[in-house]
């Protein structure tokens, strides 16, 4: 019986196709896949593993972007009022669909610009260095847009950026970060610390960071704790306002399914929302409803997450992300959590099972083995000819995604992704390697 996660403890896996077929049979979220266009490769639908870096389009999209279209085409400008979903307050259908995929109140939510650009809107409010306090604490192979976020604010506020940026590392011979090793150099910097920023799961590893601790750890030594949720929302489960993390911001393309390039959004707690005094920059859209067309000088902000907004809603991209949403709204993150880790415990089986019987390969999964720790997303290492096994893969209909120096990242994604892809895949290393 294998020991994976605490759900597979009940479910004793097996490498074959007749077992995958049965959990397949036995999956309650299994019609889902039908509401997705599958990629195909020489006729056949992919193996899809790459949902962690753009979601399948939602057939229903194109009905949600053609309304857009067809009410731009008969009204112009009058949609902003009279479109069948008005332009004008068009941000505001979000907001009590998020709150509960996130874990918050509606008010601390709002769907805006993209990741990155949000996430210097964001830094603008929470990273406020001063000579004594300017460190900010990330983890080690944070996404290069957050490395170079960090950068070019420390540098902006006049600091070293190898000064006032500490990475935690992992441990030598490890692939993940230990949690006491965060907490412990948040303790050790507190005199010098102004922000702790984490990606909420680590886009290398797959590691789910506890971001309750480390908010509270943060807040212990006086700094701001944020984070960035690309790989997070969708995937698993989130309580971000009792977390009391006191910002995020995500994209919508990879597991929200909302388009290349698509909107993003910000979290930002209730008692920072509220606060008209925390600084920020400032645009119309963020300015009080009541009074925004009187077009007064002196920025009054709305008091929620809304007052962060610089321009209106761009609605094309909006109403792809509503199509995407509608789906979570009836699916639900619990179901969508439980199968998730369900797949990837699979995964690792499958994955774990080959490593034993082709040793010489040096597969190795470096992705959490607890479930509490992982999401969807399994990342390991070939040791042996990786480049050329994951090249393979690619030539044969396998859509997955690769990491200098070796490692393969998959994220079975439960919306559309399958028991019996998995097993597929697996599969298909084995007629490699075994050559």
């Amino acid at each position: 019986m294998d020991q994976t996660t605490a759900q597979s403890r009940v479910i004793e896996f097996q490498n074959t196709a007749s077992f995958a077929r049965e959990m397949d049979k036995k999956d309650p979220l299994s019609k889902y896949r039908d509401q997705f266009f599958i990629p195909k490769h020489k006729g056949k639908e992919k193996i899809y593993f790459t949902g962690n870096s753009l979601g399948l389009q939602p057939k229903n999209v194109k009905d949600y972007v053609d309304q857009e279209l067809q009410d731009w085409a008969e009204l112009g400008g009058e949609g902003h009022f009279e479109a069948r979903r008005p332009w004008f307050p068009y941000h505001e259908i979000f907001p009590k669909q998020l709150s509960s995929l996130l874990g918050c109140l509606p008010e601390e939510v709002v769907v805006m610009n993209s990741l990155t650009v949000n996430l210097h809107l964001l830094l603008v409010s929470f990273y406020r260095p001063t000579e004594k306090r300017y460190k900010i604490i990330c983890e080690y192979k944070a996404f290069p847009s957050d490395q170079y976020v960090f950068e070019s604010q420390a540098r902006i506020n006049g600091f070293i950026p190898s000064d006032a940026i500490i990475e935690v590392k992992p441990r030598a011979g490890e692939q993940l970060i230990r949690h006491q090793d965060i907490i412990d150099t948040i303790k050790k910097h507190s005199d010098s610390l102004a922000l702790v920023l984490f990606g909420g799961i680590n886009y290398y590893t797959g590691q789910v960071f506890n971001m309750a601790e480390i908010t509270k750890a943060a807040h212990d030594a006086g700094a701001y704790a944020g984070f960035d949720l690309a790989h997070a929302v969708g995937n698993i489960k989130l309580d971000l306002h009792n977390w009391d993390m006191d910002f995020a911001a995500w994209c919508t393309y990879k597991y929200l399914n909302s388009g290349p390039g698509s909107v993003g959004g910000i979290y930002i707690h209730q008692r920072h929302a509220r606060n008209k005094e925390l600084p920020r920059l400032a645009g119309w859209w963020g300015y009080t409803k009541q009074t925004r067309f009187k077009m007064e000088p002196v920025f009054d902000p709305i008091p929620t997450a809304e007052g962060w907004q610089l321009s209106n809603a761009p609605v094309l991209s909006m109403a792809a992300h509503k199509a995407a949403l509608d789906i979570f709204d009836e699916v639900g993150m619990d179901a969508l959590d439980k199968k998730g880790k369900q797949l990837s415990a699979f995964a690792i089986y499958i994955l774990e099972d080959i490593a034993k019987r082709f040793p010489d390969y040096g597969i190795e999964v470096i992705s959490p083995k607890n479930e509490s720790e992982r999401g969807c997303q399994v990342s390991f290492v070939v040791k042996k000819n990786g480049k050329a096994l994951f090249n393979y893969l690619m030539e044969n209909g396998v859509s997955a995604g690769w990491r200098e120096p070796e490692v393969i990242r998959i994220a079975p994604v439960p919306l559309y992704n399958t028991y019996e892809e998995v097993w597929r895949f697996g599969r298909m290393i084995e007629e490699k390697i075994s050559v």
